[in-house]
């Protein structure tokens, strides 16, 4: 039996167990087999383990102080298989970069010298760079906040979260084709796609090719989810992202559908009028529905809405500032781009809440014969 300190942090709707570097090394076992065996990942309801059964319950980032010039802290972000003994170190989380932000504040790996703290991060599974800006009142870590996001009533810490120069973060294109439209061939025949890297590689459907609008409940959403589930390999072998006899992946490309805006519930019950949000949006995650949207997704889904001749752009509602409004099963989330010097992409900002749930010592029960 292996022990090992973690925290469980909420970073806007999804919850991530953050390990530090060092503390995963000297355990003397493999990430992969250790994250196995913490999470109970052969398992689908996760039982014996930290795991809570879902794409947005089963992660973890194990993070370390960075040596590379203009970062902070440096983190590996993995989604740990739910029923399957996989892990995915493909993708970010712009959820989970949410939650690394909070723990470099409260565990000192970035000083604290004024009323607001910026912690720069890189996530190494992409060469993603990120910020995430939180309040330090009295150069205090905040335990608490007052601010919600979308998916969840609960408060948390309020964390300014930005993705700077997302294009090309995995290709180094955001058209990674070099078209705004491609033709894939799904199980129904083909269809017209939008294959964007930027946040991550994504795949961008019109919601009309599947008899959908953009606003349909996460149940309605479902039944699509199989076509795409075989559109991913699609656009992940057009984006040059796995090679035919690779494994296919789960975690990139992202993938989901988009519409204009229509009237629709959330998942909670509230209305949205169309004249409340930009572009309506339905993502996948891992199997499943994703509940929200990830905010990877969220920059590919922006991106993708200001680039000209992308389907994204015909369904969404231009804006003058470079607010966009996504309307999500949950709710509407606002991104914001904001122009970068020296031919960059624009930085996008979202506005989202961390918790910090626990501190632990994890019982890992790592089985004999497994890597090391």
């Amino acid at each position: 039996m292996l022990r090992l300190q973690g925290e469980m942090i909420r970073g806007g709707t999804s919850k991530c167990w953050i390990f530090d570097h060092h503390d995963v090394v000297a355990t003397g076992v493999n990430a992969d087999t250790l994250l196995l065996a913490a999470f109970n990942a052969a398992d689908p309801r996760q039982i014996d383990g930290v795991g809570g059964a879902s794409s947005t319950t089963s992660k973890a980032a194990i993070v370390q102080l960075s040596d590379v010039a203009g970062v902070d802290v440096s983190y590996a972000f993995a989604q740990v298989g739910i029923g399957d003994e996989r892990v995915e170190w493909t993708s970010n989380c712009g959820n989970c970069a949410t939650a690394v932000a909070l723990y470099a504040v409260h565990r000192g790996l970035v000083p604290i010298t004024s009323d607001t703290t910026t912690v720069r991060m890189l996530n190494v599974n992409t060469g993603a760079r990120l910020t995430g800006t939180i309040p330090t009142p009295g150069r205090t870590a905040p335990d608490e906040g007052t601010a919600v996001v979308p998916g969840t009533d609960a408060l948390g810490v309020p964390v300014l979260l930005g993705f700077q120069d997302p294009a090309g973060s995995t290709t180094g294109h955001a058209l990674p084709t070099g078209r705004p439209l491609d033709t894939l061939t799904g199980p129904d025949g083909p269809v017209e796609a939008s294959l964007v890297d930027a946040g991550a590689p994504a795949a961008l459907f019109d919601a009309k090719a599947f008899g959908l609008d953009g606003s349909e409940s996460l149940a309605a959403f479902a039944a699509v989810v199989p076509a795409l589930t075989v559109l991913r390999r699609k656009a992940a072998l057009a984006m040059g992202l796995v090679r035919e006899d690779a494994p296919v992946s789960h975690a990139v490309p992202k993938v989901g559908v988009v519409g204009g805006p229509v009237t629709y519930r959330t998942t909670h019950g509230p209305q949205v009028t169309q004249d409340q949000y930009d572009v309506a949006v339905r993502m996948v995650s891992m199997h499943a529905p994703h509940p929200a949207i990830g905010l990877t997704s969220a920059v590919a889904l922006a991106t993708a809405a200001a680039t000209p001749g992308t389907l994204a752009h015909r369904v969404t509602r231009q804006t003058a500032d470079g607010t966009l409004r996504l309307g999500t099963p949950a709710g509407v989330i606002t991104a914001r781009a904001v122009p970068a010097p020296d031919g960059a992409s624009p930085t996008v900002l979202l506005h989202r809440a961390a918790r910090r749930i626990a501190r632990a010592e994890l019982l890992v029960p790592v089985p004999e014969g497994r890597p090391v």
